[in-house]
């Protein structure tokens, strides 16, 4: 599609649909004042959410629709100020993109749907910064339309639901409609023509008899790439002129030639189907929901240049010829000379819910099995083999062929499976209190299975395929393990306006034992316009099979580094020891004020522990700019041990993994503010959500193996505060909505590609502060109701187009010819800093029509 031509296409079917709209009235859009009935971190009964003893926020339809992008990871993160999305990923982590809440670890929310777990994501992210090691189900692959309200409780529920909840539970209520629908077409795409997307997603609901419903939703979106950086290192100065290392045959690269070929976001390709059904039999209701999702997708690898695979002819030949550097015998793209690998994924993922709920002699069930599968296979494409390359090339000067390689292979995947089994059992009691006594009691089987698949022949071959090689028989395996949990829960009242909420949970893994784990949370309402509130509670998190297990090489242009299944023997060898669970321990209280009719004013404090919190590291090199390091040996010998071969040219070589070894501490506050105002000629509704939150690491047990590089991603790579204030305007048919969203600083260490001792001897630093600024974000949609049942909008999000800082370059060093000059090693010219809470590709621009039947 060319630019624009997305919206082009929307606006043209809106013109349509207008020519005959009728003159109607619309309904004004409602956002919730802390009314709704909430399910999420309480079993209590027809709980609103203003009178929750623990903050929790309810986004519901109407918030949902006024965000531009088809995607729930957008919709949370512009309209909850604690939730940090993840704009983009590096390698497979494009495909499994995540979120935070309260700045810790995505492994640290827990994502329901319908109340019921929802399973895992089969990609773990390795080399993500501070969303490295989330393995956290993809909130990308419930779609938007299937929703029909949010709750975002922002409060430690590991007693309430098990492990993975220390920062908070996400529970997606779906929709139970049982007649009418809607039909949603978006089209939309950066000020820069990049990154088109087009999506088209439908909410049906169908009467199932008397008293059963069937609902379902169908999505599609499909978005093309976007790119990074104007230049590659590797080939060009800064000024657009050859590196001196570069032959003359290159002259076609030179100024241009290379800019905007790294790939930012990838190109993808998604389908998913839900559905959510019921029947009530008169005391007892069946249910089901679930979905399959199939994502098809395409990421960019950094630009390799011809050397790449023949840079050894010279040890072959006895030097290296002009002929050589020919595309047709030195292996590349006869346009660019050279080549930029496609990542190529498919992804298979279903899931679905079985269960009965009713009452029986006064107790009240739900009985549920849970099961979620997820299925990751990987080529990669459009590369080349350089050990092959050079062996038919050696085969050549001796008569035999010409000098040829793979163009791609199979690098292997990822099987990931979950059997959660539930069962919820709660009575009310009168005993005299001013409320009565709500028991619950429960238990939970979850059965977890993890498996890597090894790649091809070519994949694994020496070196493999460039950019990603495969995963080898010593990656792969089958993993599994089970766990066994109990709780009970007792909610009262025993005066008036005064509730206790206890909890507490038993859980036994048969790969870490058993904890015990409690919670006891309470309110007090003074009047109708003030209420304190506050929790105490312990929590646990057990390592993902996937943290434990995964191994790989991670590899750039000009990088390798090894990740290391901590605990292996080869990995005990630099310190990393076998995971074990985290431990935590939250304290929170705040205040629910109503001053005056229709303003609610919540003010929540939190103070989170966490003891051996896992984490990744930043790698730590063996060579580093083509320097040995100290320790270099000791990482050589660990890579022996393991059995990993890695390109001997390769300047930068390293291992990373996981470790328990830090303890952190978080504390932060949240605000949230609503007020509705009724005008002469509309209504006005307004919001203020903010999030002050601070991570420190209160001790590094091996600060030998987590360097200051890890530390920054854990303090400093989230916003200390995010601010969003919202302005909802409605008059009639039309609707105007903007969203001021203003974000903190953040910033991790970087590291340039020259090595320390040639940063020392110039008098300048190993690491350097990667800056990107506090900054503020526009997002504005303006809607009109052509009828009651077709709308057009068209919006923005982030419309005056900021973007991250790019690197500062190094000063006062020598960098060699073909090595990056940036403060963070990056092999491309201007690329914005990727740890920004907001995307590198700046201002998107969408429009919408809504149909509703």
């Amino acid at each position: 599609m060319t630019r624009l031509s997305a919206l082009r296409l929307s606006l043209v079917l809106a013109s349509s649909w207008s020519a005959c709209a009728m003159a109607q009235e619309a309904q004004s859009p409602q956002v919730d004042d802390g009314g709704a009935i909430i399910v999420t971190g309480t079993r209590a009964v027809g709980m609103q959410a203003a009178e929750s003893a623990a903050p929790i926020q309810v986004l519901n339809q109407e918030a949902i629709s006024h965000v531009g992008q088809p995607n729930l990871n957008q919709v949370l993160t512009q309209i909850v100020p604690s939730f940090t999305a993840q704009t983009q990923g590096t390698d497979l982590s494009s495909f499994s993109l995540s979120a935070r809440l309260r700045g810790l670890s995505p492994n640290h929310t827990l994502v329901l749907v319908n109340g019921k777990r929802r399973h895992g994501n089969g990609i773990l992210q390795v080399i993500s910064g501070a969303f490295q090691g989330s393995a956290a189900p993809s909130i990308d692959l419930i779609p938007p339309d299937a929703i029909a309200r949010v709750e975002v409780f922002q409060e430690g529920a590991a007693a309430v639901y098990g492990t993975d909840a220390i920062a908070g539970v996400i529970n997606f209520i779906l929709k139970d409609n049982n007649e009418g629908g809607s039909f949603k077409v978006t089209g939309g795409q950066y000020y820069d023509s990049e990154g088109e997307l087009f999506s088209a997603s439908g909410n049906m609901g169908f009467k199932l008899g008397e008293d059963g419903f069937f609902n379902l939703s169908l999505f599609h979106r499909r978005q093309d790439y976007t790119t990074v950086g104007t230049g590659q290192v590797q080939i060009t100065r800064p000024d657009g002129t050859l590196q001196p290392n570069t032959p003359a045959q290159w002259s076609n690269l030179a100024g241009d030639a290379l800019s905007g070929i790294n790939g930012g976001q990838p190109k993808t390709y998604l389908t998913e189907a839900f559905y959510n059904m019921g029947y009530d039999f008169g005391g007892i209701e069946l249910y089901s929901f679930g979905d399959y999702a199939r994502r098809i997708g395409y990421a960019k690898q950094g630009y390799r240049h011809p050397k790449r695979i023949c840079y050894e002819i010279g040890n072959l030949s006895g030097g290296i010829t002009a002929a050589a550097y020919d595309p047709s015998i030195c292996y590349g793209d006869t346009g660019t000379w050279g080549m930029v690998p496609l990542q190529h994924v498919i992804e298979d993922e279903y899931s679905f819910t079985v269960g009965a709920k009713g009452e029986a002699s006064g107790w009240n069930y739900d009985l549920s099995t849970t099961y979620g599968y997820q299925k990751d296979d990987i080529w990669t494409e459009s590369s080349a083999h350089r050990e092959v390359w050079q062996e038919s090339y050696a085969a050549s000067l001796q008569g035999i062929g010409a000098p040829n390689t793979v163009d791609k292979a199979y690098d292997g995947g990822f099987r990931l499976s979950q059997t959660t089994v539930t069962a919820d059992i709660r009575k009310e009691f009168e005993v005299g209190l001013a409320g009565p006594l709500t028991f619950a009691f429960g238990g939970e089987y979850r059965r977890d299975t993890y498996e890597i698949v090894a790649g091809d022949y070519y994949s694994t071959y020496k070196t493999g395929v460039q950019s990603f090689p495969g995963y080898k028989s010593t990656d792969a395996g089958k993993f599994r393990r089970s766990s066994r949990a109990g709780y009970i829960n007792l909610i009262a009242e025993p005066v008036e306006n005064w509730s206790v909420d206890l909890a507490g949970r038993y859980e036994d893994y048969t790969d870490f034992g058993d904890t015990t784990i409690g919670k006891i949370t309470t309110r007090y309402d003074f009047s109708d316009a003030f209420a304190l509130r506050g929790t105490v509670s312990t929590g646990f998190r057990a390592p993902t099979l996937a943290e434990q297990k995964y191994s790989t090489i991670n590899v750039g242009p000009t990088s390798a580094v090894a990740q290391l299944p901590a605990g292996t023997p080869a990995a005990v060898l630099l310190g990393f020891q076998s995971l074990k669970p985290e431990k935590s321990t939250n304290f929170s209280s705040g205040v629910v004020l109503r001053p005056i009719p229709k303003l609610a004013i919540t003010l929540d404090g939190y103070y989170i522990k966490i003891k051996d919190r896992i984490a990744g590291t930043a790698p730590r090199f063996a060579v580093q700019g083509g320097v040995t390091q100290p320790g270099g040996a000791a990482i050589f010998s660990a890579l022996n041990a393991a059995g990993i071969v890695l390109d001997p040219a390769l300047p930068n070589v390293g291992v990373a993994s996981f470790t328990n070894g830090i303890d952190t501490r978080t504390w932060g506050i949240d605000f949230a503010a609503a007020y509705p105002i009724a005008l002469d000629f509309g209504k006005l509704d307004l919001s203020l959500t903010a999030n002050y939150n601070k991570t420190k690491i209160t001790q590094n047990k091996i600060p030998t193996v987590f360097s200051a590089v890890s530390e920054s991603n854990i303090e400093r790579a989230s916003p200390e505060y995010k601010i969003v204030a919202g302005f909802l305007f409605t008059s009639g048919r039309f609707t105007f909505n903007a969203r001021e969203t203003f974000y903190g600083k953040t910033s991790v260490l970087v590291t340039p590609q020259v090595s320390c001792s040639t940063l020392t001897a110039a008098n300048q630093p190993c690491t350097y502060e990667g800056v990107v600024k506090a900054t503020a974000l526009t997002d504005v949609e303006a809607s009109y109701d052509f009828t009651d049942f077709v709308t057009f909008s068209v919006g923005a999000n982030n419309l005056f187009g900021k973007r991250p800082e790019t690197p500062s370059l190094l000063q006062g060093v020598t960098i060699p010819a073909g090595t990056s000059p940036f403060i963070n090693g990056a092999g491309s010219y201007n690329s914005y800093y990727g740890h920004s809470p907001y995307s590198t590709s700046g201002g998107y621009y969408y429009a919408r029509l809504d149909f509703k039947f």
